[in-house]
């Protein structure tokens, strides 16, 4: 606060009572401390007055997911808090929604907490913004996707292998028609998934251009419109590879409206609850996110504590399921 008076060439109570809100500032002087704090990379620190561990360390983590609604979300987010508590530190928690501004605003949130680490699911192109706070040392640990324009640990299941395990599975089955329904492109983790799909049917030597491919589906209502467009085009697949949780429910949804869940094969990348207990049962690349969330709070308790080395990539490996949906084969073989 003090370089920012110098700079402004103001008082520091001046400059406390602009970054406060408090009234009867004009708004030159509003503008001329602002302007002054942006230069200065200024934030400010909610709990500088209640401050007074001798290392600084508030026992806060900031932790950015991509939606609490979504399950592998919650899965990973408990066992992060389980691993903070038990260190005695707490967990700020905010959702993404794929949103870069939502992003952006929510890490500043954490950062005006002065958080200890932060451990960010993430949307923007580039994380680049974040050099500067890697620079004064905060751990930054990324989960499900690598980050772009910054060095950081990052954490991630292996898309790519579980949506060719996915493929293999169905081709493995009979089915050479197998359309492709994925979240938002410029995801890294559906490019992935995407690029697994392909790059397997590729190996197997089928065609792609004429297979239904269907991206930038955000939420089960999209995949669900989405599917029943293909379910009722002029070329039906055989099979369906889902690439998203929300969007494998959406699939399912439309196979039953039109009483195709027995006879259109399923894989769905990410598990379901009650996936078991449908009929048939929903065959999926199942990821562990519990494991994901305790490498990730692993990596931000070892940089706390000292750890200097370079930023890693930790890859979690996927597994098949079969549960069913994804053993119909194409009617050809029935």
């Amino acid at each position: 606060m003090r370089h920012v008076a110098t700079l402004a060439g103001v008082g520091v109570k001046t400059v406390s009572r602009v970054i406060n809100g408090e009234p009867n500032v004009s708004a030159a002087m509003i503008a001329r401390v602002m302007e002054a704090a942006e230069k200065l990379n200024y934030q400010r620190d909610l709990y500088a007055r209640t401050l007074r561990r001798r290392d600084r360390q508030t026992l806060t983590i900031g932790l950015l997911i991509s939606s609490v609604a979504n399950p592998f979300s919650g899965s990973m987010h408990r066992a992060i808090e389980d691993a903070a508590t038990a260190r005695g530190v707490s967990v700020f928690a905010s959702s993404l929604d794929d949103d870069p501004a939502r992003e952006r605003r929510a890490v500043d949130a954490f950062l005006q907490r002065r958080v200890d680490a932060l451990i960010l699911t993430t949307a923007a192109r580039s994380q680049g913004y974040l050099m500067e706070e890697a620079d004064r040392g905060t751990p930054l640990v990324f989960v499900d996707r690598e980050p772009i324009g910054v060095d950081g640990d990052a954490v991630i299941a292996d898309n790519a292998a579980g949506a060719a395990t996915a493929t293999r599975h169905l081709l493995d089955h009979g089915h050479v028609r197998i359309a492709y329904l994925g979240d938002r492109a410029d995801i890294q983790t559906a490019q992935e998934r995407r690029r697994g799909y392909l790059e397997e049917l590729g190996r197997a030597g089928v065609p792609t251009a004429d297979l239904p491919q269907v991206e930038d589906l955000h939420d089960e209502r999209s995949s669900y419109e989405a599917t029943l467009r293909i379910l009722d085009g002029d070329h039906r697949p055989t099979a369906i590879f889902s690439s998203q949780n929300l969007v494998t429910i959406g699939v399912l949804r439309a196979l039953r409206e039109r009483g195709l869940h027995r006879t259109i094969a399923v894989v769905g990348f990410d598990d379901v609850p009650l996936a078991d207990l449908i009929d048939p049962g929903l065959s999926v690349i199942q990821q562990n996110p519990q494991r994901i969330g305790e490498l990730a709070a692993e990596r931000a308790f070892a940089r706390l504590d000292g750890d200097n080395g370079p930023a890693r990539t930790y890859v979690v490996p996927t597994v098949l399921i079969p549960r069913g949906s994804g053993e119909i084969g194409p009617p050809a073989l029935r």
